[in-house]
C-alpha cells in the first residue's frame, strides 16, 4: 500500500526560483469550496451525447482535512436507482482513502486504487479516461493522478466492450461535489475544493492534454482548445455569483444548490505563483 504524495509544494518552491508565474503555462485563479455538511454541489441533466461510449474527466481536488472522513465524492451520476461515484473510498483492502470509480448496482465498473491520497494540504489532478471500444478491458477506464498511471487496484472491475457510460447518458443527472445518489442528492460529498473541473463528451484524449511535467513537477495546462462535445463542460468557477457557469463555449451550466460567493476560494493548484 502507498501512501501518494503530492509534488505542488515542491512545484511551488520550484516557481519561486523560476520567477513566480513564469512557472505555471496555466494559471489557475481560484477554486470552489464544498461542504458536505451543507450538501453544496452543482447538478446538470444531460442532453444527447455525441458518444456515450468515450469520455475525458479532469479535475484538481483537494480534501478539506481528516475531519470530513473517507467517503468524499467528488463527482458522479444518477438516473433512477442507479448513480456512479467518484471519489475517495472507505472500501478496498489496503486502506480508507482510495480513490474509486463505482457504477451501482450493476457494478459495471468497480475501481479502488490501492494507492492512498491522506494528504490533506495537497492538490491532485485525476484525470479519468473512459473508451468502452478498446479490445483490451483494462484500456477500457484508465485513471492518473498528478500524471501517473494508476495500475494497482484492490478492485479492478473494468466496463465491457461497448458499454455506455452513465456519466454520459441522455437524461441522467452529472454531479460535481457529490455522487448523485436519487435517494439523497448529495449522497457522501465532498469536504474540500474543486478547481479546472473539465467533462468531455465523445473525445478520450491523452494525459498530455491535461498537464505537464516541469522541473520535476506535475502542472495543469489550458484544457479550453479542446474538442467538448455535446455534454462537455469546463468550470473555472470564476464568477462567484454563477459557481455553475461552463467556459467551455457549450454554455452547459451546472445549477449550484448550498454554494454562495463566499465559496469561491483564492487556494488553486498555481495560488502563490
Amino acid at each position: 500500500m502507498g501512501v501518494f504524495q503530492n509534488n505542488l509544494l515542491a512545484g511551488a518552491a520550484a516557481a519561486a526560483s523560476a520567477g513566480g508565474g513564469a512557472f505555471y503555462s496555466h494559471q489557475i485563479e481560484q477554486s470552489c469550496r464544498f461542504d458536505a455538511a451543507n450538501t453544496s454541489h452543482l447538478v446538470r441533466t444531460l442532453g444527447t451525447p455525441t458518444n456515450t461510449d468515450k469520455f475525458s474527466m479532469s479535475v484538481w481536488v483537494k480534501r478539506g482535512g481528516a475531519k470530513s472522513g473517507a467517503l468524499n465524492y467528488f463527482s458522479g451520476f444518477s438516473s433512477g436507482s442507479d448513480y456512479g461515484a467518484i471519489g475517495f473510498t472507505t472500501y478496498g483492502s489496503s486502506g480508507s482513502d482510495g480513490f474509486e470509480f463505482w457504477d451501482y448496482p450493476a457494478s459495471e465498473i468497480n475501481l479502488v486504487t490501492t494507492a492512498q491520497f491522506r494528504d490533506f494540504s495537497a492538490w491532485y489532478q485525476f484525470v479519468i479516461l473512459g473508451d468502452s471500444g478498446q479490445g483490451t478491458s483494462s484500456d477500457r477506464v484508465k485513471i492518473y493522478v498528478n500524471g501517473t498511471l494508476q495500475t494497482a487496484f484492490d478492485n479492478n472491475t473494468y466496463p465491457s466492450s461497448g458499454f455506455n457510460f452513465g456519466l454520459n447518458t441522455s437524461g441522467n443527472k452529472i454531479y460535481a461535489g457529490s455522487a448523485g445518489s436519487t435517494s439523497n442528492v448529495a449522497y457522501l460529498p465532498l469536504d474540500g475544493y474543486l478547481a479546472d473541473f473539465v467533462f468531455i463528451d465523445g473525445t478520450t484524449y491523452a494525459i498530455s492534454d491535461f498537464g505537464e511535467t516541469k522541473n520535476g513537477v506535475w502542472i495543469p495546462k489550458d484544457p479550453s482548445g479542446l474538442t467538448f462535445g455535446n455534454n462537455g463542460f469546463y468550470l473555472k468557477f470564476e464568477n462567484a455569483s454563477d459557481l455553475g457557469n461552463d467556459s467551455s463555449g457549450n454554455n452547459n451550466d451546472l445549477t449550484a444548490s448550498g454554494l454562495g460567493a463566499d465559496h469561491q476560494v483564492l487556494d488553486s493548484p498555481t495560488f502563490g505563483s
